[in-house]
């Protein structure tokens, strides 16, 4: 089956020989050693008899074309923005879906609803889930939800991979949520989201499925090794900054000293959000589990990062997947989706 790797270049240090052309074949010597989640997917498909390309957008109409123009019998959309833009991720599924394209993961919809915190946090209390109570705010306008006490975590609504989440998010005076609220819309120009900040452990919860989508075993991010002082929280720093304390003193590992109860309790809850935000394929749930058990759903992750090194692969090694079982799943559930039993 031939199958085109999407993904979006903006900003990216990395250029492959070719790049801009639309497509590139997998089989290209590149100039860097080090593998990308791409590479791995290509070597994982490659592997499984399938036949991949490589389909970049880089901001210009022409590769939008050039994704439009593809033979392939399903695109692996690996893409979480265009321009630049990480709102327009939403937009990409949709153009994929207006040319008839299959792909892999999230639709329009559930990417709008996950990228829309807000508005998420409403759905899965509709659905019993409990979830920070929030407001949002943006040049002078807060719309109510319900009193929220400090601490507070402000954060941008819309943006994800921890934009704008950093030690000086969490905040406990009036005087500090002013200054993080001005911040934000000062650097971001986005409303932000203010919610009560939930000491406790941060689990991350892996799916897979569709029809019956299934909870993988869960993986914390131990974040108890951070200084004094610093706020327990995946920031910037813990998730990118390699050179500070945050982030050499951060792990993800795969949970333990849970009983079997409350395991199958945090996999229900992501299960249920997977379900509520319209997730397809494949997503990670983020919650807090505080010191007396009760369960957070802090955010939904639809496509998340899929390199063999993250907390998705992570689970699903955990579970008896092999990467390669793995990236095979994805897209036996996605051509399922369309109807198509992949060969």
């Amino acid at each position: 089956m031939k199958i085109d790797i999407l993904y979006e270049s903006w900003g990216e240090k990395e250029e492959y020989p070719g790049a801009g052309n639309g497509a590139i074949p997998s089989g290209k010597k590149r100039r860097k050693p080090p593998k990308l989640d791409r590479d791995q997917i290509s070597e994982a498909l490659t592997r499984l008899g399938h036949e991949p390309s490589y389909v970049e957008l880089d901001g210009r109409d022409s590769s939008l074309m050039a994704a439009a123009r593809s033979k392939a019998d399903l695109i692996f959309n690996l893409t979480e923005s265009y321009a630049g833009d990480d709102s327009k991720d939403m937009h990409l599924a949709a153009f994929l879906d207006l040319f008839g394209k299959r792909y892999t993961g999230a639709g329009p919809h559930a990417l709008h609803l996950a990228q829309d915190k807000a508005t998420a946090k409403k759905i899965m209390r509709f659905h019993d889930l409990h979830t920070p109570f929030s407001a949002v705010s943006f040049r002078g306008r807060v719309d109510y939800a319900h009193d929220v006490q400090f601490p507070l975590m402000v954060k941008p609504v819309s943006e994800d991979g921890s934009i704008g989440i950093d030690s000086g998010s969490v905040v406990s005076s009036v005087k500090e949520l002013m200054e993080r609220i001005d911040y934000l819309h000062q650097e971001l120009d986005v409303p932000v989201l203010i919610e009560e900040y939930i000491e406790g452990r941060e689990i991350y919860a892996a799916v897979l499925g569709n029809e019956s989508p299934e909870a993988l075993p869960l993986v914390e991010l131990d974040l108890s090794k951070l200084p004094p002082g610093v706020p327990r929280i995946a920031g910037w720093e813990v998730k990118f900054e390699k050179d500070t304390d945050a982030y050499k003193l951060t792990k993800s590992a795969v949970a333990e000293g849970m009983s079997d109860g409350l395991t199958a309790k945090l996999q229900e809850v992501a299960v249920t959000t997977f379900r509520a935000l319209k997730l397809r394929d494949y997503g990670r749930i983020d919650m807090r589990l505080t010191t007396d058990e009760k369960i957070y759903v802090i955010e939904a992750n639809p496509n998340p990062w899929l390199a063999s090194s993250a907390e998705f692969a992570m689970a699903a090694r955990a579970g008896g997947r092999t990467y390669t079982q793995m990236i095979g799943e994805i897209v036996d559930l996605a051509m399922a989706r369309y109807g198509v039993v992949s060969a």
